[in-house]
């Protein structure tokens, strides 16, 4: 429509003309919206809000003494408000590339005045510090003139020729070099081992590799030889089962041929000598019984033989004290003592004659093959005297038994 005026989104319509603006401007200030404006009585200029941008780039001395080269950009803008924008157009809306111009001294004044009092140190370990306190110092004189900055940057700060910088930087620098050193020796190093540690592994399984085909070979060549040695394998096998089975066949011969001689050979001779034996036995055991019937019935003939020669004995005895010089005490007494005495000894003479006798043999012999006296004896005839008995003179004591001499 004709006379409807609208501004872009980032500026401001000012209209001058008619009316004062509001707060006694010279014009009045349009955001956002349009307005009907009126040809030949009001004119209509329009202020940028759009961001701008200025590049401030000044020699400034440390606290030190040390001059610094700094290089700084401030983004800034006009205020959105109605008195940042009014502030802004009456000082820039004819020229607004002075904006930037203004606002680079301004800020290049400030970045002198705070530099000047820091040490190269602090400006650059602090840059954040440093732009902070630029832009609190010049917010105040950026109001006044409609604007607002939204950024400041410190780009480069460089001492030139002086080399301060980078003799503050030298042990950083040696210390990083060093770390990188290491590092790099490190990195090294672990490439090195992983080199040898890929080279084992690589050298390790060429070697499982070789034992793995050696084995396989060394399977596959039994296997071959397992089936080459399979028939003559099998056919020894059968040969070994049938020499066993004959072994056992003449083990089973053998066996039954002991059984066949023993039953045809050892049991009647076994049984033929026990025949013998017991014949024997019951033969000696006959020879026995009729030597002991033999030996007993020539002790009672000889018992006999004794009893009927005994008054011989005592006979003979008694002749031997015929003419004998014998002294008889006590009378009648003593005359039957000596003759008790004479039948005594017969009967002593009896009993050692059947003592000798006992232990002679069948035929009258002793165990040592001597002749009993009294076999002897009866060999040699009974006429000879059985008993003598030394002749003497008899002595007569007074209160003793006879004695003969």
């Amino acid at each position: 429509m004709f006379g409807y005026r609208v501004p872009a989104p980032d500026e401001a319509m000012l209209i001058s003309g008619g009316r004062r603006g509001l707060g006694g401007a010279p014009f009045r200030v349009v955001t956002g919206h349009g307005k009907f404006v009126l040809p030949v009585v009001r004119k209509v200029r329009f202020l940028t809000l759009s961001m701008c941008e200025s590049e401030v780039t000044e020699t400034c001395v440390t606290r030190q003494g040390i001059s610094l080269h700094v290089r700084a950009v401030i983004a800034f803008k006009v205020g959105n408000d109605h008195e940042s924008i009014i502030n802004a157009g009456q000082r820039f809306l004819s020229d607004q590339e002075q904006m930037s111009v203004l606002t680079g001294r301004i800020f290049a004044g400030h970045l002198r005045a705070i530099i000047g009092s820091m040490t190269v140190e602090e400006i650059v370990t602090e840059r954040q510090k440093l732009a902070a306190e630029v832009l609190d110092t010049s917010k105040t004189e950026m109001a006044k003139i409609g604007l607002i900055v939204d950024s400041l940057q410190i780009q480069s700060i460089d001492d030139g020729d002086t080399g301060y910088i980078d003799a503050m930087s030298a042990p950083h620098k040696a210390a990083i070099q060093r770390q990188a050193q290491i590092a790099q020796a490190q990195a090294t190093q672990a490439s090195v081992e992983a080199e040898q540690a890929a080279a084992r592994n690589q050298a390790e399984y060429a070697r499982q590799t070789a034992i793995v085909k050696a084995e396989y070979s060394a399977e596959v060549d039994r296997a071959q030889a397992q089936a080459a040695q399979a028939g003559p394998l099998a056919q020894a096998h059968a040969q070994q089962e049938v020499l066993a089975a004959q072994t056992e066949l003449a083990l089973r011969q053998a066996k039954l041929r002991q059984e066949q001689l023993v039953a045809e050979v050892v049991k009647p001779a076994e049984a033929e000598a026990e025949r013998v034996r017991i014949l024997a036995a019951a033969e000696a055991q006959r020879m026995r019984i009729q030597a002991e019937a033999a030996a007993s019935y020539d002790r009672v003939a000889l018992d006999r033989m004794l009893i009927d020669q005994l008054p011989q004995i005592v006979k003979e005895a008694a002749g031997g004290l015929a003419g004998a010089n014998v002294n008889v005490l006590n009378g009648a007494d003593g005359l039957g003592e000596i003759a008790a005495g004479l039948v005594s000894q017969g009967l002593t003479i009896l009993d050692s004659v059947r003592q000798n006798l006992g232990g002679q043999d069948s035929d009258g012999r002793r165990p040592d093959g001597q002749r009993a006296e009294g076999a002897r004896s009866g060999e040699d005839g009974g006429s000879s005297s059985l008993l003598q008995l030394p002749t003497g003179k008899g002595r007569k004591s007074d209160d003793g038994p006879v004695d003969v001499d």
